[in-house]
């Protein structure tokens, strides 16, 4: 159960701060993530990799993301976040300083460690504000915390863009990313509340182990949350593979359009999820539904996503398209309340781990493969209007399938009772 009613103001103030500077650790760390789609060109002459490579190299951030959510989960539930969350944005801040060298190899290792620290943030997050405070605010405090990491997506491509075409070296940057985190994990230290998770110091190692082992399986054996990470992925992916990945060059080649304004339409895509995460949270707090909102959005979704790649973008208004599917896809945050909603209230890190673990496990894995259908499409010359059609188009049938999943959720929000559903 939450704990805010036990809570005294000053303690209540420490954990709000405390929650602020880890949503800001998620932003920090969304920087990062979304940074290398605006400079590949200086990347790729850099380590010497042809643009499939490097999208590999670059998605090595989701392979340590995606398996080190349930460490992260588990690690919060028997631990608390003040031994973890500072640990992890000091593990970011390693892996800047280890892309900054130049070196492939050191450089795939630093991109690693930066989604295996990364993680932290957005779990941590979630983790002290469903924790502490109301559950009727659950949606709306997980939407507010993914709108400080989409704010990060939009400066690592509308802000960093523009700075390394005016002569900002890439190692730089990535320098200064380094020192960035080294900072934030300071502040972590110091105001990340020292009240931890109950009675789990008390156990030994192996109860520790049985216990992180038991949270994990009884999450992983409710459907629910199944359905929960499955349909956060796929409607995810149209923004950490496409957008975050693809879509300045996209822009560029399928649509003949200039960096700078490239740039500036794909970094609509991240500021529409500014908007539509707490907005579309906020929306299903207040009606005490998560479905309705979710199946709206993702029909949303789809008919962007089917616009962005069948219609010239001189069609409709500047920046329309990509800010309302940007809006739209912060929907994929809701799963993250009915996953927590779904499950025990003490598997809470755990729940969010595991959704978290799914989603991103997508991304890992998918990454690579629209690269690769991307280059068969081209036949590893020019890419047009047609190659970005055809390798992009399972995307569209993905939010399809999402649609038809969320149909199968069960509904767990305020208006429909009871909440908790245990898996058996």
């Amino acid at each position: 159960m939450p704990q805010s009613d036990s809570l005294g103001k000053g303690a209540l103030r420490a954990t709000a701060i405390a929650w602020l500077i880890t949503s800001i650790y998620y932003f920090y760390q969304y920087v990062m993530r979304s940074a290398p789609a605006v400079m590949m060109p200086e990347l790729s002459d850099a380590f010497g990799l042809t643009a499939v490579g490097l999208t590999s190299l670059v998605g090595l951030f989701y392979y340590g993301y995606a398996p080190f959510s349930l460490v992260a989960g588990v690690a919060l539930d028997q631990l608390g976040p003040r031994r973890v969350v500072p640990l992890g944005a000091a593990l970011v801040a390693v892996g800047a300083f280890l892309f900054a060298s130049g070196d492939p190899t050191l450089a795939s290792i630093g991109r690693f460690i930066q989604g295996a620290g990364g993680v932290f943030a957005l779990i941590g997050a979630a983790y002290i504000a469903t924790t502490n405070f109301p559950a009727s605010r659950a949606a709306t405090l997980i939407g507010a915390t993914q709108m400080f990491g989409m704010a990060g997506g939009s400066a690592g491509q509308f802000l960093v863009g523009p700075a390394i075409s005016a002569g900002l070296h890439w190692r730089q940057f990535w320098l200064l990313m380094g020192v960035a985190g080294v900072v934030v994990a300071a502040l972590l230290v110091v105001f990340m509340p020292r009240r931890e998770a109950k009675a789990r110091s008390a156990g030994s190692h192996e109860g520790w182990a049985r216990a992180a082992a038991v949270a994990i399986a009884t999450v992983f054996r409710n459907p629910q949350s199944i359905l929960c990470g499955l349909i956060s992925g796929l409607m995810f992916i149209p923004t950490t593979i496409f957008d975050m990945v693809w879509g300045v060059r996209f822009l560029q080649e399928a649509h003949d359009m200039p960096y700078g304004l490239a740039v500036m339409r794909s970094a609509a895509v991240p500021f529409g999820w500014i908007i539509g995460c707490p907005l579309l949270g906020m929306l299903s707090d207040r009606i005490g539904r998560r479905k309705p909102v979710i199946l709206g959005a993702a029909v949303v979704l789809l008919l962007c996503l089917v616009l962005i790649l069948y219609v010239s973008p001189g069609v409709l208004p500047p920046f329309s398209l990509g800010l309302v599917a940007g809006i739209a896809s912060g929907a994929a945050m809701l799963p993250y309340t009915v996953i927590k909603e779904a499950n025990r209230p003490e598997h809470s890190g755990t729940s969010t781990g595991v959704v978290n673990f799914i989603n991103f496990s997508f991304s890992a894995l998918l990454g690579p493969v629209f690269a690769g259908l991307l280059m068969r499409a081209s036949a590893g010359g020019e890419r047009d209007v047609a190659d970005y059609r055809a390798a992009f188009q399972p995307l569209v049938w993905g939010v399809g399938l999402a649609i038809v999943l969320t149909l199968l959720l069960r509904e767990t929000g305020s208006a429909k009772r009871p909440v908790v559903a245990h898996a058996t």
